[in-house]
């Protein structure tokens, strides 16, 4: 059945993650099998209105500095630096032209230094850019530590693809969070989390729009993602959890791939790379 569009926006569970406990576990788990994506309530977390708002800050003097700036930091075969608009094709089964956007992509900080080349408009916030990926991966240490919980207790521009194959729009600011200090965060629980769940937890298909001339609105448009990602020797069999033994799916052909190789398929597929290519 083709994806139509939705006019309505979807509303997707707001999980406080303040407190770990199983009841948590459980709605954040539910949320990830029944929609591939949930809102993290923003109180309660390391993260304030200065810091999402700097960071925004340094992403737009970078996008707005000059080109021949920015291809200076190009992205290799590392997954590391600058991409161009239409670069990437995230579908490339639907897409040919590939995806109206840049982006800057970052690896490890070691010591608040970042492990690559980096243009003058993103050194001189270096530390507080090492300051946020610390938050962002305290952040999803505390989402697998639920979703561990959750899975062991056994209990069964943003557009998502809902299943009745609709594109529904996914708010900025959902009902009941207008108040909050800033919006809450939005998880994707991503190709690999629903791989390495046997398929139980969903990886939802999603697209980011441009809103028709008639509504007016106009200027850029910027989100900031961090990627969390396993070891590259780890070994992505099922996890072992008896509601993913009971609902989840065998390996396709049997077989068990590394990290490294599930994350080498989707760069291939992405930005057109061999899958030997081995990301730094």
């Amino acid at each position: 059945m083709p994806a139509t569009n939705s006019h309505s926006t979807i509303h997707l569970p707001i999980i406080d993650i303040s407190h770990i406990n199983e009841v948590t576990g459980h709605e954040l788990v539910n949320a990830a099998i029944d929609y591939g994506f949930v809102f993290i309530k923003s109180s309660g977390l390391g993260f304030d209105a200065e810091t999402i708002d700097g960071a925004f800050e340094i992403s737009r003097n970078f996008f707005h500095s000059a080109r021949e700036e920015k291809l200076r930091y190009k992205m290799e075969n590392n997954n590391r630096g600058w991409t161009a608009m239409h670069e990437e094709i995230l579908d490339p089964e639907n897409s040919e032209r590939g995806d109206p956007k840049e982006g800057f992509n970052f690896g490890e900080f070691l010591c608040s230094k970042a492990q690559q080349p980096l243009p003058l408009s993103l050194q001189a916030h270096e530390v507080q850019l090492s300051n946020f990926t610390d938050l962002c991966r305290e952040l999803a240490m505390q989402l697998l530590e639920l979703f561990a919980v959750g899975l062991e207790a056994g209990q069964a521009g943003l557009e998502i693809l809902d299943p009745s194959s609709n594109w529904v729009p996914v708010p900025v600011v959902p009902a009941g969070t207008e108040d909050d200090p800033f919006p809450p965060i939005l998880v994707n629980i991503g190709d690999l989390l629903s791989y390495w769940t046997g398929g139980l937890l969903k990886s939802t298909v999603h697209r980011v729009v441009f809103p028709p001339a008639s509504e007016g609105v106009t200027g850029d448009r910027f989100s900031i993602s961090y990627f969390f990602h396993p070891s590259r020797d780890t070994k992505l069999e099922n996890v072992p959890s008896e509601l993913v033994r009971q609902r989840g799916k065998v390996k396709p052909g049997g077989g068990i791939l590394t990290a490294m190789e599930h994350l080498n398929r989707r760069l291939a597929a992405t930005y057109g790379w061999g899958e030997d290519d081995n990301v730094a």
